[in-house]
């Protein structure tokens, strides 16, 4: 991992990090996402449309931990472990305009409605077993026909969900990033999901333990306080880690 978020940041990211260990994957992709777009409150947070988000957490990372991407993932045919890297700075760049209503039309049924964003998740999480679909489809439809006759979400059939679902990815290409990979061992394809609200969220959480362990050791060693850690930059705190290490 390239070097982590500057001193002045570390105290913010830290009370994330905090906030973020009892609140579930949607919670902590706002919270990730304000520290992405300071200033904005949560109601201008959760009307982001996904791919939006998802490119500026993009962005967030590059800006945290570096450019490149380390992931993993196992061939689902021969389950060989792989790994790729990419550069973040390019789907943070990738997010089109933000998109109007869409339409789709489908023997008969037309369709308008809008892009899914983080209030949408959210409430879609919150649905009881089964229903985060039709909560999904039911925020984000705006008009529905069938014969010109109106419908409600709910009675849209499957081929005209999966037209939206396309129609969808294509006016918001970075809510869904999948990368096509051709495994080095058995040479087939597979396809790799990335989550970056996750993979970020992992790696806030792997460097908060570490910083905490060395505000542990340095409080011990020297009785300063977690602000006075903070306060030392990377390479001072570094030495003093040393220090503690030979002593």
């Amino acid at each position: 991992m390239e070097p982590g978020p500057t001193r002045t940041a570390e105290a913010e990211l830290l009370a994330v990090w905090e906030a973020g260990l009892t609140a579930g994957r949607t919670g902590r992709a706002l919270l990730l996402h304000a520290v992405a777009r300071p200033g904005a409150g949560t109601a201008e947070l959760l009307a982001v449309p996904l791919g939006r988000r998802d490119a500026e957490l993009f962005g967030l990372r590059a800006e945290l931990f570096g450019e490149q991407l380390d992931v993993r993932v196992g061939c689902p045919s021969c389950a060989e472990e792989m790994e790729f890297a990419f550069a973040a700075g390019q789907l943070a760049a990738a997010a089109p305009p933000p998109a109007g209503p869409l339409r789709v039309e489908l023997d008969g049924w037309r369709v308008g409605f809008r892009l899914p964003t983080g209030g949408d998740l959210a409430a879609a999480e919150r649905a009881p077993e089964g229903r985060a679909r039709a909560v999904l489809l039911e925020r984000c439809v705006l008009t529905a026909e069938h014969d010109g006759e109106p419908v409600a979400a709910g009675q849209l059939p499957e081929p005209v969900q999966r037209r939206m679902a396309e129609a969808a990815a294509e006016a918001d290409p970075c809510a869904d990033v999948r990368l096509n990979l051709n495994c080095p061992e058995c040479g087939r394809p597979a396809l790799a999901e990335l989550d970056i609200a996750s993979y970020l969220w992992e790696e806030l959480d792997d460097w908060a333990r570490a910083t905490l362990l060395d505000v542990h050791l340095l409080a011990t060693a020297y009785g300063w306080s977690e602000p006075e850690v903070l306060a030392l930059s990377p390479l001072r705190r570094r030495y003093y880690l040393e220090l503690c290490a030979d002593a």
